[in-house]
């Protein structure tokens, strides 16, 4: 009898690493299952039926704790073996390491909570706050509330994710809470919310809407708080200069939409059809006029400068412009009012690839460019005329804001440039270094005036190259009287592209990397011990 029971058991036992076996095809199963939410969960997969997933995970760990259950049962002195034995005492200091090693990771990755430290090595530095929306927290006049309606059908893990940022950078100035429109409807009609994903900007009463913001949306939304209130810009028309409406290399839509996300209305005058100057009207803007202005224009714009408002006036070389003649009534009213002459000629600059380029060798010392210089963010003018600038103009402060090398002058051989033979000739060129572009301003009526000698700088082709953007963005706001908000014009992210693998890729990889390579490690390692313990 009592070798029959011995036999039984015998037989049993054999069936104990079967228990194992099964064991580990489960936990195998289980980081399958863990990897596939995983990959789920970041948005690289997306599976027909998200409760199969969890109902095989559930399964697995099932399967796993029975196999382990199994084998403890069919061989139950294996188990008091091994807990007994020196592997067991091996194990437990095994143990007692990994819970040391734990333990020390849980201090190192409280004490990086506590100073975090970031590198961001993206080209655009992605991942890091522009300097634009950090100058742009520094200036807020008052904290800033931001509200996310998001339900749950919506990720808000990139609002959440700019909003740390931003709070990190704030100095206090900033808070922000998320809030479902559909379980809190009463919030969402009170902010005017009729759009999931929406955020809510709050600053001292006034509020701002952005649907799913970007940084930049977010860096412009703040802005627009800081300059409430209505601010007019008119672009003039009728003598050939650039469209602001339609976008091409020569026109100016790229300068219309950044000042509208400054919260500038922008909009275009024909003096010539209306023949007066909107109430509405804080600036002026004369782009590249291919004809000069009229005089009885020139009467309208000398009455609203006076009355304290503001002019900005760009101009190509005449080589590229049929304005710019002695007749020009606008020139000489530069000349004879602001002490600005805009020369008859076309800047050479020895020191650019294409000599009629003018790169930008020094900025004077003024707000529009400011933070250009302290940035060494360059500038070019692709085909500009010099300025001479007189002092002594009474009530009128003038400053240079760009001036070329000194190698650098004004042709004013047209002949020449077009027969390819230019050579400065000291008795009829202007000397290096020019003048380019002028800020002046009079004490007396606080008109302010801006006058720079090219009108191709700020085109679409290249408002978006070094710095003449943000020459022209901050030439119009000093000019508006808006100085708050001065170099405040947050900055182009750079596109990229990436095309992602299918799904059933994307399985396979993971299968491979994730599953196969280290089971088999695990599995070699498995079957070394196995032999090892079979030879004693």
């Amino acid at each position: 009898m009592k070798k029959s029971n011995s036999s039984q058991k015998m037989t049993v036992k054999r069936f104990a690493p079967a228990g194992l076996w099964i064991s580990g095809l489960a936990v195998l199963v289980v980081l399958s299952t863990l990897v596939v939410k995983l990959l789920v969960f970041i948005g690289l997969y997306s599976p027909t039926n998200q409760k199969t997933i969890n109902l095989v995970l559930w399964i697995s760990l099932g399967v796993a704790i029975v196999g382990l259950a199994l084998f403890a049962l069919f061989d139950p002195q294996r188990i008091r073996e091994f807990i007994a034995g020196r592997q067991a005492r091996r194990g437990s200091n095994a143990i007692v390491m990994l819970i040391a090693f734990v333990l020390i990771l849980v201090v190192v990755n409280a004490i990086v909570y506590q100073n975090p430290i970031q590198w961001d090595w993206t080209e655009g530095k992605q991942n890091t706050l522009a300097p634009e929306t950090i100058d742009t927290l520094n200036a807020l006049p008052a904290p800033v509330h931001a509200i996310g309606f998001f339900t749950t059908r919506t990720s808000n893990i990139s609002v959440l994710d700019l909003f740390t940022k931003v709070t990190a950078k704030s100095n206090g100035k900033f808070s922000y809470e998320f809030i479902d429109p559909e379980t809190n409807p009463s919030k969402a009609l009170q902010y005017k919310i009729t759009q999931d994903a929406s955020v809510v900007l709050v600053l001292q009463g006034r509020q701002e809407v952005l649907s799913n913001p970007t940084e930049q949306d977010f860096t412009n939304g703040l802005v627009r708080l800081m300059n409430p209130g209505q601010h007019v810009i008119y672009f003039l028309t009728g003598h050939g200069e650039r469209d602001i409406q339609n976008a091409a290399d020569k026109a100016y839509t790229r300068a219309r939409t950044v000042l509208e996300s400054k919260n500038y209305t922008v909009k275009t005058l024909n003096l010539l059809a209306e023949n007066k100057i909107p109430s509405d009207a804080s600036t002026i803007i004369i782009d590249g006029p291919t004809q000069p202005i009229s005089s009885s224009e020139m009467t309208l714009l000398k009455g609203f400068v006076t009355s304290g408002k503001s002019l900005i006036v760009m101009e190509d070389s005449t080589l590229a412009s049929d304005a710019g003649k002695p007749a020009d009534p606008l020139l000489d009213y530069l000349t004879t009012t602001w002490g600005i002459t805009m020369n008859n000629d076309l800047v050479i600059d020895p020191s650019s690839s294409q000599i009629i380029v003018s790169i930008e060798n020094a900025y004077g010392s003024h707000a529009i460019t400011a933070k250009l210089q302290s940035q060494n963010l360059l500038s070019f003018f692709p085909t500009a005329r010099s300025l001479t600038l007189k002092t002594g103009v009474q009530g009128v402060q003038t400053t240079g804001l760009v001036t070329t090398i000194d190698r650098a002058w004004g042709e004013t051989d047209f002949a020449a440039l077009q027969n390819n033979q230019v050579a400065f000739d000291a008795a009829t060129d202007f000397a290096g270094p020019l003048t380019i572009a002028a800020a002046a301003q009079n004490s007396t009526t606080n008109s302010r005036i801006v006058v720079i000698g090219d009108a191709s700088f700020a085109s679409d082709l290249y408002f978006d190259q070094y710095g003449n953007g943000s020459l022209f963005i901050n030439s119009v706001d000093w000019a508006a009287g808006q100085g708050n908000i001065i170099n405040l014009t947050s900055r182009q992210a750079i596109s990229r592209q990436m095309r992602l693998p299918n799904s059933f890729t994307i399985l396979l990889l993971a299968f491979v990397f994730v599953i196969l390579i280290p089971g088999l490690v695990i599995a070699a390692g498995v079957t070394s011990w196995a032999m090892r313990r079979k030879r004693g």
